[in-house]
């Protein structure tokens, strides 16, 4: 018995030992589930609700869309349509759990066995090669935490995904997955993926699609189609064994699916769209205050002229040398805009950014400000030498016609006749009239200006003609119809506004029956495209500049060659590759549109015709006009106004005896025409056009 109680004594101790640490063990092991659980019901107390997660995007996305609804391209974050648990086809769900977490319908938010595993492969390998996050951890990662493999941000992603485990449900939390997680591209959501790689909802998606869309999450900037489409097939294809280990599939299904096969969506334009976007877009500041929620942008561009307007540029412009077009509509609604031969080259929009000299393009300023004066198109002007000051303009060839009229001076771009033109009605008066009309850049008023001396901008230039176009209404180019979210609330609509005249219905019709005259069988002819056109060339000295802009049933275009550095280009002239390529894409743009006759029967207004005291003494609103520095310039035929009192420094005192003389009233029936106040033009004297065979060569050759 004794020796029995010795050993008992000897035991005691070890046993003693293990059954504190048992108890140690089991006391702990309490308390740290207490305060998992403690922990786990703080943190899903203090979790965003299922509908404040599904609407709280990182950053905002615009859709650029066309003026028929077909997308330009996508900026920022894109995020799609937000698709419920049960719109999401059965195929990508089985896809995404299969290779993303085999066991996601079974564990409670973290999977021992996956962690078990992913740490035996960091032990063989020496570094973490396998992931062990469930679904539930890789949504708490994406967004409440960030990337960063640390122990800390680990065991945070637990506990979050144990929360989220308690607080929403299995299909709660696959939905919030598979709309949230980003697949590369830009493209977070697999709508949003879909859209960006297949060019259809996820609604419509298929098996092979599915595959691909499943294999993103992995590493979206590798296995990303736009990146690397043969890798992402590549994975695809890993994806659907997978599945088929799983039972998600069965080994026939895997057999006859094909990534290969899928048509994946075109890359997003980068050419010649970049050009009108780069200038439209930025408006976007001064048109919404909206910066977070996902918006779509309808733009006025219209994607066939546009493919229509880079063919035509890039097959017309010389060799070395660069062109511009663009296309506005009778609303200002900007349908094309190319602003070089390659935006990937060159991104610098000469369309909207270069200034360079119109040539003879300007003269249609010129002989809307005589018009306005009181010319009209059949008056007889005379095409001979001339000298202003020091300068002598000079026709091309040395080449004189005589006596023609308006029209065909208009027509044939006779130098010589709009130099004598400026001289009469005075080039302030011109400048005046082309600021009017949209010219934002420097005018200068040298006599050589009636020539187009001064730099413009073709965006200005066209917007110009198609206020005439629109019968002297103010027209303003703009590129975008209207913002809305992705629910359809709209932040933006574009409206028209036709109040502000220009010029008076008589005058803007007066010019376009010069132009098309221009068109018919002037300098012209090239853009003709098989109904009315109206419209002007423009060549500048050297043939540095080649020009034409011109209308026709209610679109607009002008169109600019030359080199960016402003050297010569042989054989440049408004007359040939510009006018051609204008009728090119004209041809395209409005073969849809109804034929449209130009008004060219002018209605003169009653002063033309038939003086009166009232006009004689001026119109009330005549007044001093200001250039774009707030500096007055000169009107009429030369008066010269005193800035101290605004009265008429120079010119013929326009009292009661004047008038009488005009009218044939006092002792001298036939007074002299005041440099100061213009008079009736003579009735015409020229029919009212000259068969081209009638006139000289020179008078058939567009000017420098």
């Amino acid at each position: 018995m004794a020796r029995g109680k010795k050993r008992k004594k000897k035991q005691g101790p070890v046993r003693k030992w293990l059954w504190r640490l048992v108890k140690t063990g089991f006391v702990a092991g309490l308390l740290a589930t207490i305060a998992l659980v403690v922990a786990v019901l703080v943190i899903r107390s203090s979790l965003p609700g299922f509908e404040d997660l599904k609407s709280s995007p990182n950053g905002q996305m615009i859709r650029v869309l066309d003026v028929n609804g077909k997308e330009l391209f996508s900026m920022g974050p894109s995020y799609g349509e937000w698709l419920q648990f049960d719109d999401i086809p059965e195929v990508m769900k089985a896809a995404m759990i299969a290779v993303e977490d085999r066991r996601y319908e079974n564990h409670p938010g973290v999977d021992p066995i996956g962690i078990a595993r992913s740490v035996q492969v960091r032990m063989q390998r020496g570094y973490w090669a396998q992931g062990g996050s469930t679904i539930t951890q890789q949504l708490a990662r994406n967004v409440f935490l960030n990337n960063n493999r640390t122990f800390g941000r680990k065991g945070r992603e637990i506990l979050l995904a144990l929360a989220m485990e308690r607080k929403f449900s299995k299909e709660q939390i696959l939905e919030l997955y598979l709309n949230k997680v980003y697949y590369g591209g830009g493209a977070y959501g697999i709508d949003a993926a879909s859209r960006r790689f297949f060019a259809h909802s996820a609604r419509e998606l298929g098996l092979a699609e599915a595959a691909i869309i499943a294999g993103l999450v992995k590493a979206p900037s590798r296995y990303s189609p736009t990146a690397d489409a043969k890798a992402a097939i590549g994975r695809a294809g890993v994806v659907l064994e997978v599945m088929q280990d799983a039972g998600a599939i069965s080994a026939a299904e895997a057999a006859e699916t094909s990534p290969a096969s899928v048509k994946l969506a075109p890359e997003p334009r980068q050419n010649s769209v970049r050009y009108f976007t780069d200038w439209a877009l930025p408006q976007l500041d001064l048109l919404i205050d909206e910066a977070v929620e996902p918006i779509e942008v309808w733009t006025t561009l219209d994607l066939d002229m546009q493919r229509a307007a880079t063919t035509a540029i890039q097959s017309r412009v010389p060799a070395g040398a660069q062109g511009a077009l663009v296309a506005i509509d009778r609303d200002g609604a900007v349908r094309a805009m190319v602003g070089g031969t390659d935006y990937v080259t060159s991104n610098y929009n000469r369309a909207t950014q270069a200034v360079r000299q119109p040539g003879s393009a300007w003269k249609v300023f010129v002989y809307m400000a005589a018009l306005e004066a009181g010319y009209t198109p059949n008056d007889t002007v005379t095409d001979e030498p001339i000298t202003i000051g020091n300068w002598t303009p000079r026709n091309s060839g040395d080449r004189y016609a005589g006596d023609i009229n308006v029209r065909t001076a208009f027509a044939f771009s006779k130098n010589t006749v709009a130099a004598a033109i400026g001289n009469d009605i005075g080039t302030s008066t011109i400048a005046n009239m082309a600021r009017r009309f949209g010219i934002t850049t420097s005018i200068n008023t040298n006599p050589s200006m009636v020539l187009g001396t001064s730099d413009v901008r073709v965006l200005d230039m066209t917007r110009a003609f198609a206020s005439i176009s629109a019968k002297g209404v103010a027209i303003t180019p703009f590129g975008i119809t209207k913002v809305q979210t992705m629910k359809g609330d709209i932040l933006y609509q574009s409206k028209f506004d036709g109040s502000r005249v220009l010029v008076d219905p008589w005058v803007a019709a007066g010019i376009a029956d010069l132009m098309q005259t221009a068109v018919n069988t002037g300098t012209g002819r090239a853009a003709q495209i098989g109904r009315p056109v109206a419209g002007k060339t423009g060549t500048t000295s050297s043939n540095k500049d080649g020009w034409f802009l011109g209308f026709s049933s209610g679109l607009t275009t002008g169109v600019w060659m030359g080199r960016d550095d402003a050297k010569p280009v042989r054989g440049l002239q408004g007359g040939r590759a510009p006018a051609a390529a204008f009728a090119q894409f004209m041809k395209i743009a409005v073969a849809k549109r109804k034929v449209e006759k130009f008004d060219t029967e002018l209605i003169l207004p009653e002063w033309q015709l038939e003086p009166d005291e009232e006009e004689l003494y001026g119109a009330p609103e005549d007044g001093i006009y200001v250039d774009e520095n707030g500096m007055p310039i000169e009107t009429g035929g030369g008066i010269e106004y005193d800035l101290e009192d605004g009265e008429a420094a120079d010119g013929p005192q326009l009292d009661q005896d004047w008038i009488d003389s005009v009218l044939g009233r006092g002792a001298d029936p036939s007074p002299q025409r005041p440099e100061a106040a213009p008079a009736p033009r003579p009735s015409p004297q020229a029919p009212e056009g000259q068969p081209e065979s009638l006139l000289p060569e020179a008078v058939r050759a567009e000017s420098q």
